[in-house]
């Protein structure tokens, strides 16, 4: 896997991971996971000697808005890209006594198949974490955690608290034209926690800063 770069987001513990493909006339070929490669790489220190224990893939059709999503024991670091199409993926910053707590981001990832390079979103644990498609879209996430019914919860990516002064303008009015028009997302993450009030709830407590920075 060819690194081309790493980048940390408006939320430091974000990271975009650029690697590159290797084009010619019939196409490219990419190593798109190389364990030795991404998870001792010095530039993502959180995800250093991780382990991903899961891989999932989803499809999400034009106007689909999903999250916003976390877990805890085990927690749930999500490493993410987008196959086909174009997804905006969203995160939340849920962790009690972060300086950025409450504060939601968003980073555009589309698709596209004739460019030198692709990217990964690294979202640790700590995040509340969702997306919306623009367009059909096929994406690709590996999970540092198995899947625990009992242990996740939501906010709603609706939710009228949440602060979103972090993330780019441009994207934050397609996600509001996109929120207000669609029929494409679930009553559950519709109906999910505002951010104080999952704040007020004692599970809460299982996201502290200084355990996850």
């Amino acid at each position: 896997m060819k690194i081309l770069d790493v980048k940390s987001l408006a939320i430091e513990s974000v990271k975009v991971i650029r690697f590159a493909r290797f084009c010619d006339d019939r196409g490219y070929f990419t190593e798109t996971f190389r364990k030795s490669d991404l998870l001792n790489n010095s530039q993502v220190d959180s995800m250093t000697n991780l382990e991903f224990v899961q891989a999932n893939e989803s499809l999400s059709k034009k106007g689909v808005i999903r999250g916003l999503h976390f877990q805890w024991n085990p927690y749930m670091g999500k490493l993410v890209r987008t196959i086909k199409g174009r997804m905006v993926d969203i995160v939340l910053d849920i962790r009690k006594g972060s300086p950025t707590l409450g504060k939601s981001i968003a980073y555009d990832m589309p698709a596209n198949l004739d460019a030198n390079a692709s990217e990964w979103i690294w979202v640790p644990p700590g995040f509340a974490h969702g997306n919306f498609f623009t367009e059909d879209t096929m994406i690709e996430y590996f999970c540092s955690g198995e899947y625990s019914p009992g242990c996740e919860a939501g906010i709603s990516p609706l939710a009228k608290d949440i602060d979103w002064s972090l993330c780019d303008p441009t994207l934050k009015k397609a996600f509001d034209e996109m929120a207000y028009s669609t029929q494409l997302m679930t009553d559950k993450d519709k109906n999910g926690f505002s951010l104080q009030t999952w704040l007020a709830d004692e599970r809460s407590d299982n996201f502290l800063y200084e355990q996850l920075k």
